[in-house]
């Protein structure tokens, strides 16, 4: 399965695809969908406002909140709840699994090719008039480092 995969998008590419989603691009939303791109962890508000606030002094937990909530409006970035109401973020749009580490806490993607495949049949399985508007799959379990040190 490997580790998780960054996006790799220059600065300009990010603030680019921010404008292309109807959204204005701050240095704060920059450097938060910037975050998002760089570290794939899958991170939640808190967690990306415990990595920005040493570098953004002035930003706020509502700042990243409201600007991440603002993300997946306009469909720049996905969420995923895996557990407990724990809501995460998730700036790759194309459809994946997720591993959940259940020793360590982390979210890997898992490249599946038939992942789309597999979404279209369960849209399919429906009962009649019934309208999917999103599929996510999740795998728990333990992940290849804390399995290592198991062992």
């Amino acid at each position: 399965m490997g580790d998780t995969m960054e996006l790799s998008l220059t600065e300009k590419q990010m603030t680019d695809a921010i404008i292309a989603h109807g959204i204005r691009p701050s240095l704060q939303r920059v450097l938060i969908y910037s975050y998002l791109c760089k570290n794939p962890i899958h991170p939640t508000v808190d967690t990306v406002y415990t990595a920005l606030m040493p570098s953004i002094p002035t930003l706020s937990k509502t700042t990243v909140y409201n600007t991440l909530k603002l993300f997946c409006q306009h469909n720049l970035v996905q969420t995923l709840t895996i557990e407990n109401d724990e809501l995460r973020y998730d700036a790759d749009l194309k459809d994946h699994l997720h591993f959940k580490c259940t020793h360590c806490g982390q979210v890997y993607d898992v490249p599946y090719t038939k992942t789309t495949e597999t979404y279209d049949t369960f849209k399919n399985q429906l009962p009649g008039h019934f309208i999917a508007s999103k599929v996510q799959t999740c795998i728990w379990g333990t992940c290849a480092h804390c399995n290592h040190d198991t062992i």
